[in-house]
């Protein structure tokens, strides 16, 4: 019997401000807020909400026939909370279902899987927690930024505990292979690859509206005869959308809402049903090994990265980005770590491109600036504040593995000391119950052992001094 698994995923950024040459070290607030929430707004009016009312409306008459997944940036959460909060109550009614499945990914949408192992490590636990804390669910299947994949990115995600991995279905990798099969990592032999049939979503992202397709109008029935018609052993079609596909691409009244509800019938016509990703991973067997040795992703004709990291601005911009990621590791600043992860977003990056100026502008149509060049010189001013931020904490004089080692001293000592602190209070307790509640030794370890750095500091400053 086929199966269809449809992916849909939400992400918006938290895009910046205007931010000038002259506020660097003078305004430490990057982010346009009115943006960001008439963004949210309008995308979640015309488009999530609608779009998720849509998928609670084809689970209940299809009695649970219909099932899907979901997946859900960390940045996106945040504005919704803070912009759209009724967008999360549809998210939960469609978690208690039971038919949908939430996607594992990068808190904030990075190329961390790119760049930093350890940072890509941190995000993704970060985004499952975000996930269980809202939805009680657990992700068991990963999709990557952008679907972002290759062998060494095969053998992160398999070492974080994933066995489903979803990526693009890009003609270089695939070469006569069908994507619609389950596949193995060739590095990573226990990871399970789910692989997008792009010509079918496309048929429906790009196609659905534009009448001088040969094939339109796109019906509910004649997509599912498509899917019906492949080889009967090609079991599995994965359909991966950007959700505000529909609703914003694809206005209401395109009637894209009215053939998403029409699908189920049509599909239990022909005898097709609705999986999960995890649900088809444990029906199928894989039917070989693909191997990736070079990033993949969904984003433009070449499948590749150079929408992201295809010219020196954005290399440049990626490179000292990263080059503090282990020392904002280390710090507790909590507004820094916040600043840190939204100016990973990939959306940045993706503004600095410049394919556009060859093939047609396809790049600038999302981006908020004039050129890639104004992307970029606004991206690296706040980025140049950031990182001045970022020496304050940490100067530079003091490596990362020195830096490390004191921290870790300073850790270990205020452990001790809150030990000690337990192990005299029992003795007061057991010499003279009274004394329970007398207080522990002062004054608090984490402040005393913090100026400590103090030092460091000045040692690297002198360092510094012509």
């Amino acid at each position: 019997m086929r199966s269809v698994c449809f992916y849909f995923h939400i992400h918006q950024p938290f895009r910046l401000k205007r931010y000038r040459f002259f506020d660097i070290g003078n305004d430490h607030y990057y982010f346009d807020d009115f943006t960001n929430d008439d963004i949210i707004t309008r995308l979640a009016e015309t488009s999530y909400i609608p779009m998720c009312d849509t998928l609670l409306d084809m689970i209940r008459t299809s009695n649970g026939g219909f099932k899907c997944a979901i997946g859900l940036s960390g940045t996106a959460v945040e504005q919704m909370q803070l912009y759209v909060p009724e967008l999360i109550d549809r998210l939960k009614a469609l978690a208690d279902t039971g038919c949908v499945e939430f996607l594992s990914g990068t808190y904030a949408h990075s190329l961390s899987s790119l760049e930093s192992p350890e940072e890509f490590r941190r995000e993704v636990y970060k985004h499952d927690e975000m996930i269980r804390n809202l939805f009680g669910k657990t992700p068991e299947t990963f999709a990557n930024t952008e679907l972002i994949y290759d062998d060494d990115i095969a053998g992160e995600v398999l070492s974080m505990g994933f066995r489903n991995c979803i990526t693009v279905g890009a003609k270089h990798i695939m070469g006569w292979k069908s994507p619609n099969y389950l596949y193995q990592a060739e590095t990573a032999p226990d990871l399970r690859l789910l692989i997008t049939n792009d010509k079918l979503a496309d048929d429906v992202a790009r196609n659905f509206n534009n009448p001088s397709w040969p094939a339109y109008p796109l019906t509910a029935d004649k997509y599912m005869d498509w899917i019906a018609a492949f080889p009967e052993q090609e079991q599995i079609v994965n359909l991966y959308f950007p959700m505000d596909v529909f609703g914003s691409f694809l206005p209401a009244n395109t009637g894209i809402f009215q053939f998403m509800k029409a699908l189920p019938q049509f599909a239990a016509e022909r005898g097709i049903r609705f999986v999960t990703p995890s649900e088809a991973v444990s029906m199928l067997k894989p039917v070989g090994m693909l191997s990736v040795p070079y990033p993949i992703s969904d984003v433009d004709e070449a499948r590749d990265v150079s929408a992201w990291k295809g010219n020196t601005l954005q290399n440049e911009a990626l490179g000292k980005l990263y080059a503090v990621a282990e020392r904002v590791s280390l710090c507790d600043d909590r507004q820094l770590k916040q600043d840190w992860e939204y100016l990973q977003s990939s959306d940045h990056f993706f503004y600095m491109s410049t394919k556009n100026m060859a093939d047609g502008a396809s790049h600038a149509a999302f981006s908020p600036y004039d050129s890639p060049f104004s992307a970029f010189t606004n991206y690296m001013n706040v980025l140049a504040d950031f990182l001045v931020r970022v020496e304050e904490q940490y100067p530079d004089g003091i490596d990362n593995e020195e830096l490390n080692s004191l921290l870790l001293t300073i850790r270990n000592q205020a452990a001790e000391i809150t030990s000690l602190n337990k192990e005299v209070k029992s003795l007061r307790s057991s010499i003279n119950p009274d004394d329970e509640d007398l207080p522990d030794v002062k004054p608090a370890p984490a402040k005393k052992r913090a100026t400590k750095k103090a030092p460091a500091k000045k040692t690297a400053s002198k360092k510094e001094t012509p």
